[in-house]
């Protein structure tokens, strides 16, 4: 079987996940330098108004959803390599989840940024925070609105290790 290829910008880049023969391994990382890595990923869940207007008056009835949904995220963030099944436990030194209210668009929009200092990224711990975070809105507001919807969730910027810096074109 041929090398597994993946288009990443104008040039080609081998999927890292994948040795020459096709099969999914989990990357080495044992030569890579220790630096300082930053990734901000984003995403929001639009609802009825009435039920984004229970989440802003804090009228839930299970609660604070927005405080709840915050540590879901933080906990999600540290549980990565229990989920994702090539990504690498990571020792995280900041974790934050900050909420957004759109009350034009009757949403929620979460953003996470989450650092360490190692030898790979945290795209996939501030992604699935964002995911994790706003799946736990929706558990905490689905009686009241089945119909919601988890839009958009996409990386932001990521900054630290070999590739550099990356900015989304629409962050």
């Amino acid at each position: 079987m041929g090398k597994v290829r993946a288009v990443a910008g104008p040039a080609e880049a081998l999927l890292s996940h994948f040795d020459p023969r096709g099969q999914a391994h989990m990357v080495d990382v044992g030569d890579k330098a220790e630096t300082h890595r930053v990734a901000r990923a984003r995403g929001v869940i639009r609802m009825q108004p009435s039920t984004f207007a229970r989440i802003r008056s804090g009228r839930a009835r299970k609660g604070d959803v927005l405080g709840v949904a915050r540590i879901a995220a933080i906990q999600a963030a540290k549980r990565t390599a229990d989920l994702i099944p090539l990504c690498h436990p990571l020792a995280l030194t900041r974790v934050g989840a900050e909420f957004a209210l759109d009350a034009d668009r009757a949403g929620v929009v979460l953003t996470v940024t989450v650092e360490t200092r190692g030898r790979t990224g945290v795209e996939m711990e501030a992604l699935t925070a964002v995911s994790v975070g706003l799946l736990t809105v929706y558990d905490m507001c689905k009686a009241a609105d089945r119909g919601m919807r988890i839009e958009g969730i996409q990386l932001l910027e990521k900054s630290g290790g070999r590739s550099g810096r990356f900015v989304a074109a629409d962050g």
